[in-house]
C-alpha cells in the first residue's frame, strides 16, 4: 500500500482505489491462471527471497544423460530492505519437450505453478555474493560469461568473476569486487557490453553521461579502473545504451530527454553523436538493435510505446507498436526470430511483437484485442515488472521478473506462434475421413 499522507481525507480515497485496483489485479490473475493450461506449453512461477530488478540467463545449457530436462542458469540481483544484498546466479531445470509438462498444477504449499511429469520445476540460488546495496543490472561479458558488471545503487559500476569468489558469501557482508569503474556521478541501469571487442563496457547513468571503461587496463589502486571515454551529448538521465551487434564501434543511447542517439567511439567528439531523433513524445527508457537485420533497432518509451527504426533513415519511424497501457522500460528482440521482439514495463504486462504481421487484415472483435502485430500478453505479473530475459537456448522461454519477488519462467503454446490449430488426435481425423 505504501506510506500514507497524514491528511485523512486525501488518504481514504487514496487506500479506497489501492484496494479497488488491488481486487481487479487479483481477478485478472484469477482469470490468467485458470487459462495457462491454454496458452502456454510452460510455467513455473517462483518466488523468491527478494525482487530482483535483473534477469539474464546465462549462455550456457547442460542436458543430462537420461534425463527429461535440461539445467539453464540465470543471472539475478536483489533489492533487499537494508539487509545485506547479493549478485546471484540460479539454476532452472527446464523440461525436454517429450516431458509431460502440466501447467494447470498449482502447488499451494509453495504458491508456484510448475511441474512436469511428476516432478515439479526446480529453481535453485547456487551462488550467491555479497553485493553493495541493490542489484540495479547486471550482465554477463559475451567472451568470458564468468564475468559478470553490475549497476550499484553508488556511482561505481563493479565487476565480478564469479570463479573467483566462494557461492557462499562472506557473512561480514563485505562486497569484494574484482574491478571498480569509476567515472560517474550518480547511480543508473544502462549496461552494455562490447560482443565484438573483448573488455569495452557501456555505462548509462542519471548524471547524464554514458562512460566506456575497457576492463583489460592496468587497475590503479584498489581495483579501480578510470573510463577511457565520457560521452555528454544528453540533455537528461540516460536511461539505456547498447552496443551494435556487428559494428564495434557503433552504439546507440537513450534518455528522459526523449532523444535517441547514435554513437561511433573513432569520432573525437565526445558530446556531439553521429545522429540524434527527437524518438518518442515522453522520456525513452530502453533500447535493443535486432541480432539479424543491422540497420534495425527498436525503442521504448514512458510514452507506452515501443518505436522501430532504420539506421540508414533515422529521420523516419518505420512503426509505432501500441498496446501497452504504461511506461515501457524493457526492449529485447528474440535471439532466434528476426521478426519477433518483446516488452515490458510499469502495466504488469509483457508483450510479445511479430514484425511480420504489421498491417495484416482483423476482424472487428480481433482488433479489440489488439493490433495485428501483437502476438501475445503474457499476464503472468501482478506487479510492474522490472526486467526480462529471452533464453538463448530454448526459442520462445523467457524469464520475467516482478517487484513483488516473482520470478517466472515460461513459453508460449506453440499454435500461437505457429499460426496453425492444436494438432487434433489422428484417431478423430481418420475417424472423420481425414488421410492422415
Amino acid at each position: 500500500m505504501g506510506d500514507k499522507e497524514p491528511d485523512n481525507t486525501h488518504s481514504i480515497a487514496e487506500t479506497f482505489d489501492d484496494a479497488v485496483e488491488e481486487r481487479v489485479i487479483n481477478e485478472e490473475y484469477k482469470i490468467w491462471k485458470k487459462n495457462t493450461p491454454f496458452l502456454y506449453d510452460l510455467v513455473m512461477t517462483h518466488a523468491l527471497e527478494w525482487p530482483s530488478l535483473t534477469a539474464q540467463w546465462l549462455p550456457d545449457v547442460t542436458r543430462p544423460e537420461a534425463k527429461d530436462y535440461s539445467i539453464h542458469r540465470l543471472i539475478l540481483g536483489t533489492h533487499t530492505s537494508d539487509e545485506q544484498n547479493h549478485l546471484l546466479i540460479a539454476s532452472v531445470q527446464l523440461p525436454n519437450e517429450d516431458a509431460q509438462f502440466d501447467a494447470s498444477h498449482f502447488d499451494n504449499e509453495k504458491g508456484e505453478f510448475g511441474g512436469f511429469g511428476s516432478v515439479s520445476a526446480k529453481i535453485e540460488i547456487e551462488i550467491k555474493i555479497n553485493h553493495e546495496g541493490e542489484v540495479n543490472r547486471a550482465r554477463y561479458m559475451p567472451q568470458n560469461p564468468c564475468v559478470i558488471a553490475t549497476k550499484t545503487p553508488s556511482s561505481d559500476v563493479l565487476v565480478f568473476d564469479y570463479t573467483k569468489h566462494p557461492s557462499k558469501p562472506d557473512p561480514s557482508g563485505e562486497c569484494h569486487p574484482d574491478l571498480r569503474l569509476r567515472g560517474h556521478q550518480k547511480e543508473g541501469y544502462g549496461l552494455s557490453w562490447n560482443p565484438n571487442l573483448n573488455g569495452y563496457l557501456l555505462s548509462a547513468s542519471d548524471d547524464h553521461t554514458i562512460c566506456l571503461w575497457d576492463i583489460n587496463a592496468t587497475p590503479k589502486e584498489n581495483r579501480i579502473i578510470d573510463a577511457k571515454t565520457i560521452f555528454t551529448g544528453h540533455t537528461a538521465v540516460v536511461e539505456d545504451v547498447a552496443w551494435h551487434l556487428l559494428h564495434e564501434s557503433l552504439f546507440g543511447s537513450v534518455a528522459d530527454d526523449q532523444k535517441l542517439m547514435i554513437w561511433d567511439t573513432r569520432s573525437n567528439n565526445t558530446s556531439k553523436p553521429s545522429h540524434t531523433v527527437d524518438a518518442h513524445t515522453a522520456e525513452v527508457n530502453c533500447l535493443s538493435f535486432n541480432p539479424y537485420s543491422e540497420f534495425i533497432l527498436a525503442t521504448g518509451s514512458a510514452d507506452k510505446t515501443v518505436a522501430l527504426w532504420d539506421l540508414r533513415n533515422l529521420k523516419l519511424k518505420l512503426h509505432s507498436f501500441e498496446s501497452h497501457k504504461d511506461e515501457i522500460f524493457q526492449v529485447q528482440w528474440s535471439p532466434h526470430n528476426e521478426t519477433i521482439l518483446a516488452s515490458s514495463g510499469t502495466d504488469r504486462r509483457l508483450h510479445v511483437w511479430d514484425l511480420s504481421k504489421i498491417g495484416e487484415e482483423q476482424s472487428a472483435e480481433d482488433a479489440e484485442d489488439g493490433p495485428p502485430e501483437l502476438l501475445f500478453i503474457h499476464g503472468g505479473h501482478t506487479a510492474k515488472i522490472s526486467d526480462f530475459s529471452w533464453n538463448p537456448n530454448e526459442p520462445w522461454v523467457i524469464c520475467s521478473v516482478s517487484e513483488d519477488n516473482i520470478m517466472q519462467v515460461w513459453q508460449m503454446a506453440e499454435n500461437i506462434y505457429n499460426d496453425e490449430e492444436p494438432d487434433a488426435p489422428s484417431t478423430d481425423l481418420e475417424a472423420s475421413g481425414v488421410p492422415s
